[in-house]
């Protein structure tokens, strides 16, 4: 069967250049599926491989398959590497509508929670922050929040979280602004996970990839708590500690199992 082209605009690049400032770029076949699969709005969607896009979704994407079909507009390669910083693989990307600030934020407040939020203390890699972002949409947590100057939707962080920045509230906050909720702040001082049982509604503090938590943060944590780790190893990587206590929020009762 052979699929009918999408409604394309009478000029693409320039629709593309007209919403690129005030939307998400979402990078690659992989970010466009799951942005949709988790409600986002796609505003324009190019690809420079039509049939091959839709064959990675027959594969891999059946459930989004007719409405990528749908969203698809094939342009030569040339046009498609001239509008996106970093050329994808899959040769495929959308625009899609941010989340409104205070949706997220009337999401990160609710209460009770049954997932914690992860907090990470002023950041400095974005692709770390991505990769924290795609942890937590695959571990159903309610949301993350970054403290400091990183901005959690730059297009690099988008790209590192694989478009499901749609799946999990992501916010910028200040340490007075987090949501309530116990805070359960990672420290090599702290007491070993393996001893806790960390709450729902617990917000998951990690410190920045050089300096740690700050002050400010360190004071308003209800608990230190460390990971288990072998003598004179310094540090986790900011992802892996992430993924090594939402892990153990979920086997020791956090989350629902997989069906």
């Amino acid at each position: 069967m052979t699929d009918p082209a999408p409604q394309t605009p009478a000029d693409p690049v320039s629709a593309w250049r007209r919403l690129a400032d005030a939307a998400v770029l979402l990078d690659g076949f992989h970010a466009l599926k799951h942005a949709v699969r988790f409600g986002a709005g796609i505003r324009l969607a190019l690809t420079a491989d039509r049939a091959g896009a839709l064959a990675l979704a027959d594969e891999l994407a059946g459930d989004v398959r007719d409405t990528l079909a749908e969203l698809l507009i094939e342009v030569p390669h040339e046009t498609y590497a001239a509008l996106v910083p970093r050329p994808h693989p899959t040769a495929v990307a959308a625009l899609a509508v941010r989340p409104s600030r205070a949706d997220n934020l009337q999401e990160l407040a609710r209460t009770p929670r049954t997932a914690p939020v992860v907090v990470l203390d002023d950041p400095r890699n974005l692709g770390n922050a991505g990769a924290v972002i795609r942890l937590a949409a695959g571990f159903g947590a309610t949301g993350v929040v970054t403290t400091g100057t990183l901005d959690p939707w730059h297009p690099t962080v988008v790209r590192g979280g694989a478009g499901l920045h749609f799946a999990t509230a992501v916010e910028r906050l200040t340490v007075e602004e987090l949501p309530p909720g116990p805070v359960f702040a990672l420290d090599p001082e702290g007491e070993d996970i393996r001893s806790l049982k960390l709450p729902d509604d617990a917000l998951l503090a990690f410190g920045s990839e050089r300096s740690g938590l700050s002050a400010e943060l360190r004071a308003r944590a209800d608990h230190l708590v460390a990971l288990p780790m072998r003598p004179q190893v310094s540090s986790y990587n900011l992802a892996t500690s992430v993924a090594m206590t939402l892990y153990h929020w979920s086997a020791t009762g956090g989350a629902p199992h997989a069906s």
